[in-house]
């Protein structure tokens, strides 16, 4: 019996010490475990939507209150930006994902990696360029001054100079005419497109500059308005992506394949109607 008891005590001792070991192993293990699968989260934590490519998703930054080139029908976000856009993934194996901002805040996303890209009716300039890089233009735009009918303050272009003039923050309207603050143009700038035509039926701003293609709608859904037949800007739209990346010469490829099989203009032609 003593032998017995001496056996299985010995054999509990063992078994106690292999234990303790292997659960010593164990936990070491499983804590380099955890550590690793906890710095593999937090490394894909800190990349940015911008890798997303490699996951078959592109993130396109928009402003959707730009009709016809991007705009809401009930909770989708349509326009012709979005199906270029879409058409241009579909060339190149993606799937599109839209994300509405305030126009200001494209350039900075696709900068920071929040967007792939951006496309929000968004002319090239000079200035941009040196924030990021542009693909080649898929169509060309004209920015137009609205004003109310019969309006007295401004009857043509001219006129903008030391006039109250209202635009959609950030684009290329609120550039140039920045450029007659010099000359006493007082310029008031709003969110939205849509919330300077507000002020225009309000009175108070004495013109609005947008472009062509939204200024019809916008005149068309707020009566007294009017487009003059002064030209303000001519400019060419194109999509804006973070400088360096390898997808501006992916999508110049997809534009041109596009351009060529006349898919380019056949969604513009759906929306802009001759």
């Amino acid at each position: 019996m003593k032998k017995v008891f001496s056996a299985l005590l010995a054999g509990v001792m063992a078994c106690s010490m292999a234990v303790a070991f292997a659960g010593c192993g164990g936990s070491s293990s499983s804590s380099k475990a955890e550590s690793s699968e906890a710095k593999s989260t937090a490394d894909s934590a800190d990349k940015s939507t911008a890798d997303s490519a490699d996951k078959g998703t592109l993130h396109m930054a928009t402003n959707a209150f730009f009709e016809p080139y991007e705009y809401y029908d009930g909770d989708k976000i349509v326009g012709i930006d979005v199906e270029i856009a879409e058409a241009i993934c579909d060339k190149l194996g993606y799937t599109l994902k839209v994300d509405d901002m305030d126009f200001d805040s494209i350039i900075t996303a696709v900068q920071s990696g929040k967007a792939d890209f951006g496309m929000a009716g968004m002319t090239v300039t000079e200035e941009r360029k040196q924030a990021i890089d542009f693909t080649d233009t898929y169509t060309n735009a004209v920015q137009v001054i609205i004003v109310k009918e019969g309006s007295d303050a401004v009857k043509n272009a001219d006129d903008l100079a030391g006039a109250v003039v209202g635009v959609q923050m950030g684009t290329t309207g609120d550039i140039y005419v920045s450029d007659l603050e010099a000359e006493g143009t007082t310029v008031e700038r709003y969110n939205k497109g849509a919330d300077a035509v507000l002020a225009l039926s309000q009175g108070k701003v004495d013109a609005v500059v947008i472009d062509n293609e939204p200024a019809k709608s916008f005149v068309a859904q707020n009566e007294g308005l009017t487009i003059l037949n002064d030209p303000f800007e001519n400019e060419e739209y194109a999509i804006c992506i973070a400088k360096g990346s390898e997808l501006t010469a992916k999508f110049n490829e997809a534009l041109k394949a596009l351009k060529e099989e006349g898919k380019v203009d056949e969604i513009v032609k759906k929306y802009i109607k001759a």
